[in-house]
């Protein structure tokens, strides 16, 4: 019955996605011409959202240091960053299924010019503390999701979702760049200049390309009157066919490359020994990776294969990937390693958020998206803490060996498992 019904949705949304394509008229329906601009103008608003955002990340230890700030301190700046994305991304998600995608673009851009301009009036540590709660709303790549995910066919929506990961390659390369050049030249408050006037850009861009409905006007009703932030609809969006299993897999798999992540800053000081320029280079490989994977893999791979497949395939590579980070000593080594990492990583991001968006009704698929943006910033409150013992106890191979059983556990369980699916490749 389950499987009627996921097969029954997939029908359906093919369906909505029919009025997608039609000619931009009083209906309000989105042309293919139209479609196609709002689709590129998403990519631009994400790329330089995500640009702003990594030049910040890479500003902010410096500035945490010259307000006198010690490395615990900091750990709490940042741990308060991922509990307000945290809280904020199912709340972020729900807004935009209830008042649009614009609307919810329009909200994080705004969000990240207040972030900016508080953290360029931070002359103390307070106000730098103050300067995270607008982080709250400030989810850009899950609101161009949910443009991309309203004004796509879900056959098409793996490569269209893969795409945005050439935005974030841009993000890291031109943002970590950015903000050490700006930084260095004009002092450290420049680069919070350059993201408050980009962000306020950002918002006038959506406000005057994106449309205020994305999706098809049937859609609307069904979340109308629904709460901002309701555990009980956060279960019922569970409880569709396939949601829950996806889900965990997306949570688990990735979770030990998150903690060694999240300590790598400490760990490319003291384990690969690597001045703060050789960081920034090795960022910028990763920048390359992801464009290249997320432009000319990611996309041919979903066209030929069914999401069940290639989810099962990032899981595999990623046992590989701890394995190897289990046995690596160089960082040469990890650069090797980094190739299936980013591939694996990219994979599993793209594969799981399109699965979840076409298994939940297309009127709450902000919200689904939400929940998923809401995985990194758990892993970002929690890590610290646990990556900072198996780092201090275990070593770097702790990392490797963790991502290693984790993710034979769950492919084991993805052989084994009948997840309902409707299973269907890109066109």
């Amino acid at each position: 019955v389950s499987t009627m019904n996921a097969k029954t949705r997939s029908e359906g949304e093919e369906e909505a996605s029919g009025m997608r394509n039609k000619t931009l008229g009083e209906n309000g329906h989105l042309g293919e011409v139209k479609r196609k601009q709002v689709i590129r103008v998403t990519y631009m608003i994400a790329a330089l959202d995500l640009t702003f955002l990594f030049m910040q990340m890479g500003l902010m230890p410096y500035m945490a240091k010259s307000l006198g700030l010690d490395s615990v301190g900091f750990g709490y700046l940042q741990t308060t960053f991922g509990v307000l994305q945290l809280v904020g991304g199912y709340i972020f998600g729900r807004f935009a299924d209830q008042f649009g995608a614009r609307a919810a673009l329009m909200l994080s851009c705004a969000s990240g010019s207040v972030f900016f301009l508080l953290m360029s009036l931070s002359t103390s540590i307070p106000l730098l503390f103050l300067s995270r709660l607008p982080a709250v709303f400030m989810h850009g790549m899950p609101g161009a999701q949910k443009v991309i995910t309203d004004v796509t066919a879900p056959s098409q929506r793996a490569g269209a979702l893969g795409k945005l990961g050439l935005c974030f390659g841009v993000g890291i390369i031109c943002g970590s760049s950015l903000g050490g050049v700006l930084s260095t030249k004009f002092g450290i408050f420049a680069p919070t200049y350059v993201g408050l006037v980009g962000s306020v850009i950002n918002t006038l861009i959506a406000m005057v390309w994106i449309p205020s409905q994305t999706k098809p006007k049937s859609d609307h009703h069904v979340t109308e009157h629904s709460n901002l932030f309701s555990i009980r609809e956060i279960m019922r969006l569970m409880k569709f066919p396939g949601v829950m299993e996806v889900f965990m897999v997306k949570v688990f798999s990735g979770f030990p490359m998150g903690l060694f992540m999240i300590m790598f800053s400490i760990i490319s000081m003291d384990f690969f020994h690597l001045e703060a320029v050789e960081s920034g280079y090795l960022m910028a490989y990763f920048g390359v990776l992801q464009m290249v994977v997320q432009g000319l893999v990611v996309g041919k791979l979903a066209s030929h294969c069914t999401e069940m497949t290639l989810l099962r395939l990032s899981v595999f590579v990623f046992a590989g990937v701890g394995l190897g980070m289990a046995l690596m000593r160089t960082v040469w080594h990890y650069c090797i390693i980094a190739v299936p990492l980013v591939f694996a990583f990219s994979m599993l991001a793209t594969i799981t958020d399109s699965i979840l968006t076409k298994a939940v009704p297309s009127s709450d698929t902000g919200a689904m998206l939400g929940i998923c943006a809401s995985v990194q910033p758990l892993t970002r409150t929690v890590g610290p803490t646990i990556g900072g013992i198996l780092y201090k106890q275990f070593g770097v191979s702790s990392f490797g060996y963790l991502q290693l059983m984790v993710n034979l556990g769950l492919f084991v369980y993805l052989l084994k498992s009948k997840i309902p699916l409707g299973e269907m490749k890109s066109q």
